[in-house]
């Protein structure tokens, strides 16, 4: 029979572990303290509701924009889905030949956005433009783009249809959809909305996450 000896850890490889145990305490104490404002605003918005039932359609659970969107400006450079992150943004899907309908709504976008006041600098106004579309009118991009203007990226129609859902009856054309600083879609608003019903939600997000959201990317 033979006795097999195992050696006591020492004093430095205790210390050591300990070490190691309390660097990765400290670092889920601060993953923690980061997360938890932000985890509070969506509770309160989501869940307390303070100010009454939103007006626009809160898309629980939120959904993330995906991280394989093929997005690309108008010059045709590739665009990364993780730089819209960092500001709100009031986004459309619409159509490069842009008629009527889609030219009110480009107004009302610019309208909420100005309706803000001193909020307005956390928000950006995006349109999502379908790959298989034309080119938008030069006269229609000079007007989008007078004061601050519209970041306008294509994408493949499919990708867009997989990512936002319209409403039951609606097409994604019908819509302003709110995606948040973390690039999480989580609000539809409803065809031909009511802006200061409107401007009320977008007040109240903003309210609840005023903690962490400054303006600016």
């Amino acid at each position: 029979m033979t006795l097999t000896v195992h050696s006591l850890p020492t004093s430095q490889g205790l210390a050591e572990a300990q070490r190691k145990r309390g660097g990765r305490l400290r670092m889920l104490m601060v993953l923690a303290a980061c997360a938890a404002p932000v985890l509070a605003s969506y509770f309160t918005f989501y869940v307390v509701q303070p100010s009454g039932r939103a007006y626009a359609d809160l898309i629980v659970p939120t959904v993330d924009i995906p991280s394989t969107l093929h997005l690309q400006d108008l010059q045709g450079k590739p665009v990364t889905a993780d730089s819209l992150k960092g500001q709100w943004l009031l986004t459309l899907v619409q159509e490069g030949s842009c008629d009527e309908a889609c030219e009110r709504r480009f107004f009302l976008q610019r309208q909420l956005r100005e309706m803000l006041g001193k909020e307005r600098d956390k928000v950006d106004k995006l349109w999502l433009l379908p790959e298989d579309s034309p080119l938008p009118r030069p006269e229609l991009l000079k007007a989008l783009n007078q004061g601050v203007g519209v970041t306008i990226l294509r994408a493949p129609r499919a990708e867009l249809q997989a990512w936002l859902k319209p409403a039951e009856g609606q097409t994604l054309l019908d819509h302003v959809f709110l995606v948040d600083p973390m690039g999480r879609w989580m609000l539809r608003a409803p065809p031909q909305p009511d802006p200061s019903k409107l401007k009320a939600d977008l007040s109240r997000l903003l309210k609840a996450n005023a903690g962490w959201d400054k303006e600016g990317r």
